[in-house]
C-alpha cells in the first residue's frame, strides 16, 4: 500500500473569543501546537475591554503562543501584544510601522490581488477566510493552494472542524487558525484532536 505524502509541518492559531475566561484561553492555547491567537477587543466600555485584553495576552504568552489583537493597532503596545492582526491593505499600512521590526503584522484579506499587495508589503501571514468561521471552506482551500504553491510568506487558512483542518493541511496551510471553538473543555478537546490529526497526516505522531 501506498504511503501518504508527507506534509511540511503545519501548526495552529486559534482565533478567541473576546468573553472567553484566561482559564480557558490557557487550556486551549496548551492543548495543541498553538503558535499564536487572534482576539478581538471585547465589547463594553474600552478601560475594562483594555484590562480584559492586557490579562489574555498574559495568561497566552505564558503558555507559550504570541498573543495578537484585531484590528486596534493603536492598542497592541498598550496591552503587550506580540502583534496585531487586520483586514484591509490600509490598516496593514498603519500596523506595519508601528509593530514592526520586533512585532507580528498578519493580514486576513478576502482577494488575490489584496493578499499579493499585503505579502510584499511586508505582511508576516496572509489569513484567507473569515475570522468567525463564517465562509465556506472551498474557495478558503482553493486560495491556501494557490498562495503556497507560488509565495514564500506564510499562509493561514481559517477552519471550524477537523475535517476543514485537514483540508487546509492538504493545500499546504502554513497555519490552520480554529475559529468558533465550543467552550471550555470541548474547545480543548477540539484542538487537541486537530493537532494529533495533522501531526499524523505529517508523519509526526
Amino acid at each position: 500500500m501506498p504511503h501518504a505524502p508527507v506534509l511540511p509541518h503545519c501548526r495552529l492559531m486559534l482565533i478567541l473569543p473576546p468573553a472567553i475566561s484566561a482559564d480557558d484561553a490557557s487550556a486551549w492555547v496548551k492543548a495543541g501546537d498553538v503558535a499564536a491567537v487572534i482576539v478581538p477587543l471585547p465589547a463594553g466600555p474600552e478601560a475594562q475591554a483594555i484590562a480584559t485584553l492586557r490579562a489574555l495576552a498574559e495568561v497566552v504568552q505564558e503558555a507559550g503562543a504570541a498573543f495578537l489583537v484585531e484590528d486596534r493597532v493603536d492598542l497592541a503596545a498598550a496591552i503587550k501584544a506580540d502583534g496585531v492582526h487586520v483586514d484591509s491593505l490600509d490598516a496593514l499600512a498603519r500596523a506595519l510601522p508601528a509593530v514592526k521590526p520586533d512585532g507580528i503584522a498578519g493580514a486576513g484579506l478576502p482577494t488575490r490581488h489584496d493578499a499579493m499587495e499585503a505579502g510584499e508589503a511586508g505582511a508576516d501571514y496572509i489569513l484567507f477566510g473569515k475570522t468567525d468561521g463564517s465562509d465556506d471552506i472551498a474557495p478558503t482551500v482553493a486560495l491556501v493552494d494557490w498562495w503556497a504553491e507560488v509565495f514564500e510568506v506564510p499562509c493561514v487558512g481559517v477552519a471550524t472542524t477537523l475535517a476543514e483542518a485537514e483540508a487546509l493541511a492538504a493545500a499546504g496551510a502554513d497555519f490552520i487558525a480554529l475559529a468558533r471553538l465550543p467552550a471550555g473543555a470541548d474547545g480543548a478537546a477540539l484542538i487537541q484532536s486537530v493537532d494529533r490529526h495533522i501531526a499524523t497526516l505529517e508523519g509526526r505522531a
